[in-house]
């Protein structure tokens, strides 16, 4: 480790990161707490991880590279093996006649780029990416080196089924697999594994040559150890039969939903099926329908926010839009609005399409299009039943949403949903479906646009600098840094080493008063309302994200992830 470090220290006074007085002094002070000069340089944030990175990159003449901002395709990914990959922590990134390009993070260790030549039978090129550069690429393109129980269930079946000849065959033809028992097995496995890796999807994916497994963990995919191709019938037969879909049907996306018990858990499956080049393609969304947090806290509401949202979800009337991608947590928000108000003198009625959880005390209403029991005719039959509040799973059209602010202006409280980028865009969309902008102006009280960052992991969360890039994407400046507590995580067990364990939100909240209203009315674009609203003390995502990560909540790479194209 100490030539190591004295080949990389002059490098680094080369290069004009550091000087040789910093150098002298660092190596007292590492030999004395028996640490290398290097580590202990980054340690100390007298260097950065990333100049250790260029001078590697220099002094062997290979080219840096950032795998964050790289897409490496499957086939590429397929010619590096996971365990040779994780072995020799190497991620290739392109190839050539002959050749591979990998990514390594020490280009001066001559062992491992032998045993990758002979490995992979092929001449090996360089690249150098940093140390979690390459962490975060594995975990990405090779899934989490956490074994799953699912691993097991894999050879099992296998091994169970060897001699089985037929059974591929029986599964497509719709033969009943309830006597499969190594393939239930297997099925149920891989739904246990990805909730207990708090997972909020399964995909399982026919590609060319491998049937994919990845879980949705904290909004980011992640590949975990795959079935072998040759059970990808039975897999996806298994979990149609689950779902009460028409497993002899492969032309047309069906959709259903499981219902299982994961020890005392009940949790329900939402389950889409869509026929793909190379098979049919399962995703299944998780309802955890026990462990869903209703409170505003957990939501990520800062004091402020909270006590302005919690007035707006009291008045008696008006609507409430939540707006935001797929994704974004909108339905968990709406959830926990009904949570807060939901009291014995109030009667509150749900339309949803799917119920996704069930609250006790509130009526909830399912639609259903094949019978005609459309948004619209529920909300027709339930405004007949006298509610003081209800809940829209989402406006589509303009007679849900007349019928929305119809209630709204006849006593009732309405929350509801919209596909909008920011709050000011929902007084468009509204207008755009054939609302009129009088009836937009005199229902709204408060438009809310939000998006889902990852939390900091709290074991293993550690101060941070904000890189340039950063503070620039931000609009921060370094005074703002002196008092904040910008945090990182390193990674641990707790968070399956990604350094975030859980989603919290980031709002843009805007309250309609009289002034915003007169806009409304007079049919000014978005950029005006948007401007207005600023001047009104709205503040946008990004705004919102800033403030949580100076207070150690959340990254600056999460805030500018979610709020790209969004102006500070």
């Amino acid at each position: 480790m100490a030539e190591k470090d004295d080949y990389l220290l002059d490098l680094l006074v080369d290069l004009g990161f550091t000087d040789a007085g910093q150098v002298a002094k660092a190596r007292e002070e590492a030999n004395a707490a028996g640490v290398g000069v290097v580590d202990f340089l980054v340690a100390n944030k007298v260097i950065r991880p990333g100049d250790v990175t260029q001078a590697k990159a220099a002094h062997f003449g290979a080219e840096v590279v950032h795998l964050a901002a790289m897409k490496i395709e499957d086939d590429l990914i397929a010619m590096v093996p996971r365990d040779v990959a994780r072995k020799y922590r190497v991620i290739p990134v392109y190839k050539s006649e002959g050749k591979v390009a990998v990514a390594i993070a020490d280009p001066s260790d001559l062992n491992t780029i032998d045993s990758l030549t002979h490995l992979l039978r092929s001449e090996i090129e360089l690249r150098v990416a940093s140390e979690p550069d390459i962490e975060a690429a594995l975990g990405k393109y090779y899934g989490s080196e956490k074994k799953t129980m699912a691993d097991g269930a894999f050879k099992d079946v296998i091994k169970e089924l060897a001699d089985e000849n037929v059974w591929v065959a029986e599964a497509d033809a719709g033969t009943d697999l309830e006597t499969d028992a190594p393939l239930i097995r297997l099925v149920n496995q891989i739904i246990v594994d990805a909730f207990k890796l708090r997972a909020s999807d399964i995909h399982l994916e026919p590609l060319e040559k491998r049937f994919r497994l990845r879980y949705r963990i904290d909004g980011v995919m992640q590949e975990v150890k795959s079935p072998p191709k040759r059970l990808q019938a039975p897999v996806i037969a298994r979990l149609k039969i689950q779902a009460g879909m028409v497993i002899s049907e492969h032309r047309i996306p069906q959709d259903g939903r499981i219902q299982t018990k994961i020890g005392t858990k009940l949790i329900d499956l939402r389950v889409s099926c869509l026929p793909t080049n190379h098979g049919e393609s399962i995703v299944m969304r998780i309802l955890d329908k026990e462990g869903l947090k209703l409170g505003l806290t957990e939501l990520g509401f800062l004091s402020d926010d909270r006590a302005t949202f919690e007035r707006l979800i009291a008045l008696p009337d008006g609507i409430l839009l939540v707006t935001g991608p797929t994704g974004s947590g909108k339905t968990t928000t709406l959830y926990s609005c009904l949570n807060f108000i939901n009291r014995p003198d109030r009667k509150i009625i749900t339309v949803e399409d799917p119920v996704e959880y069930v609250l006790a005390g509130i009526n909830q209403v399912q639609v259903n299009d094949v019978i005609g029991f459309t948004f619209a005719a529920a909300l027709r039959s339930i405004l007949r039943q006298a509610p003081n509040i209800v809940m829209i799973g989402e406006i589509r059209d303009i007679t849900t949403a007349s019928i929305a602010i119809n209630a709204s202006l006849t006593g009732h409280l309405v929350f509801s949903t919209l596909h909008t980028n920011d709050a000011p865009g929902a007084v468009t969309r509204l207008v755009d479906i054939g609302v009129k902008p009088f009836l937009v102006a005199s229902s709204t009280r408060c438009l809310m646009a939000q998006r889902l960052v990852r939390k900091i992991c709290k074991k293993c969360a550690a101060p941070y600098t904000p890189s340039d890039a950063e503070m620039r994407a931000l609009g921060l400046k370094p005074e703002e840094l002196k008092n904040a507590n910008v945090q990182k995580g390193r990674g641990c067990q707790n968070c399956n080493n990604s350094g975030n364990r859980g989603r919290f939100g980031i709002f843009e909240i805007f309250v309609v008063d009289d002034d915003a209203r007169k806009l409304i009315y007079d049919r000014v674009p978005t950029n005006v309302l948007r401007s207005r609203a600023r001047e009104m003390g709205m503040r946008t995502l990004r705004e919102d994200g800033i403030r949580k990560v100076l207070a150690g909540m959340t990254t600056p790479e999460e805030v500018i992830r979610a709020t790209v194209g969004d102006e500070a």
